[in-house]
């Protein structure tokens, strides 16, 4: 079998295209999002008119939020930004299961006491609880399972103030699957009517690690955002996984073969926005990251963050290339050429001019589009950000 490289012609954005994927959604392409955190979420709500198979790999590395207490209660990779996927890509209409989706969408109050928390967890257990009573059979016993799992496996400490229900549910199926996170992924996405792939990109229950310049060693997803703590101090010279809160022990994390399958499917290879390094290097930490997008020839897209990046300050959208293209190079090598890791940027037309030069000498072509409305300002607006990929597909 021998592989032909076909090059066509595209108008930004491409309206034959958008109207085509619009009108079926259902064969839309397969446009394959690297990404951690909220910040492709909306878009991710927006895509579903698009297609009904993009392909989202989300880190579960975080230590914050809604995924913190989990993780110390029950020694789980992160949990928290897999959910919120999964709920931003469920089927919202009548076909789907919206009251699936408003169960997995509460969070319990952050007023009551425990005792009464406990008690409306008790509720969802016996299928009493308004939220869980209205779920259809065989679905209510499956989350019916979950929850009870978690609550005999949750320590007497754990804190249900503002829990969110979807996450407890994954959490309990964590538990029931021998803590796989793969298994409990499909089930809910089963539940809720995914209109995509949702995967965690790694399996292991590893955590994020920074060096900074000044040689201190920060571990922890929570203490480098610079948006639960204060900002660092230093700026990040290298980030990696290690195995623990509590110690400094670097740890090698492997990309699923599942994941590399996807990899190869894909129409479209997406660096999505977010924090620069917690969320988008993050999911490419993983062993096999680098060398399956290098293997793959589809177009590769870069869609820088918009706005202040507490992660990376100071650092221009060429800086942030590079450091895209280094960290993929650790798998991929450090001769592969920039063409097979990355070819477009996708921005909004307010960035730069010095700026694109710089990335444009690296030999990808910088795609200034109108991508902030006054609604969205100062972010992406879901709309032409989505029709902008569906066009490059």
């Amino acid at each position: 079998m021998s592989e032909v490289t076909i090059t066509r012609a595209v108008r930004m954005p491409d309206q034959f295209r958008i109207a085509r994927f619009l009108s079926n959604p259902k064969l839309g392409p397969r446009l394959l999002f690297f990404s951690g955190g909220s910040a492709l979420n909306d878009v991710s709500r927006c895509l579903k008119r698009y297609t009904h198979n993009s392909i989202h790999l989300v880190t579960p590395f975080d230590s914050g939020g809604s995924s913190q207490g989990l993780r110390l209660a029950f020694d789980m990779p992160a949990i928290g930004d897999l959910r919120s996927r999964l709920m931003a890509l469920a089927d919202e209409t009548v076909l789907g299961q919206p009251d699936v989706f408003r169960l997995f969408t509460h969070r319990f109050s952050k007023e009551p006491g425990q005792e009464e928390l406990a008690g409306e967890l008790e509720a969802m257990i016996a299928g009493i609880h308004p939220l869980v009573a209205v779920v259809e059979q065989p679905m209510r016993t499956l989350i019916q399972n979950q929850l009870r799992t978690f609550q005999k496996g949750c320590p007497p400490t754990f804190d249900l103030r503002g829990a969110s229900i979807g996450n407890l549910i994954l959490a309990g199926g964590y538990l029931n699957q021998n803590k796989q996170l793969e298994p409990i992924i499909f089930l809910v996405a089963k539940l809720v009517g995914v209109l995509g792939h949702v995967k965690a990109v790694s399996d292991d229950n590893l955590h994020l690690a920074a060096k900074l310049e000044t040689g201190d060693i920060v571990v922890g997803q929570h203490l480098l955002t610079g948006k639960e703590q204060a900002p660092l101090t230093s700026p990040i010279e290298e980030i990696f996984l290690n195995r623990s809160l509590q110690t400094r022990e670097p740890a090698v994390s492997v990309f699923p073969e599942r994941n590399t399958a996807l990899v190869q499917s894909a129409d479209l290879i997406c660096y999505s926005p977010g924090s620069l390094y917690t969320s988008l290097i993050a999911s490419l930490l993983p062993r096999g990251v680098g060398r399956a997008v290098a293997s793959r020839t589809v177009p590769k897209v870069y869609v820088p963050s918009l706005g202040h990046d507490p992660e990376a300050p100071g650092m221009t959208l060429e800086d942030r290339v590079q450091a895209l293209l280094a960290y993929l190079r650790k798998d991929a090598g450090s001769d592969c050429p920039v063409e097979r890791l990355l070819n477009f940027v996708v921005t909004d037309q307010r960035t730069e001019e010095d700026d694109i030069g710089a990335v444009e000498q690296l030999g990808i072509t910088v795609l200034r589009l109108d991508l902030i409305s006054s609604k969205s300002d100062p972010y992406y607006d879901p709309v032409p950000l989505c029709e902008a990929l569906v066009s490059l597909t």
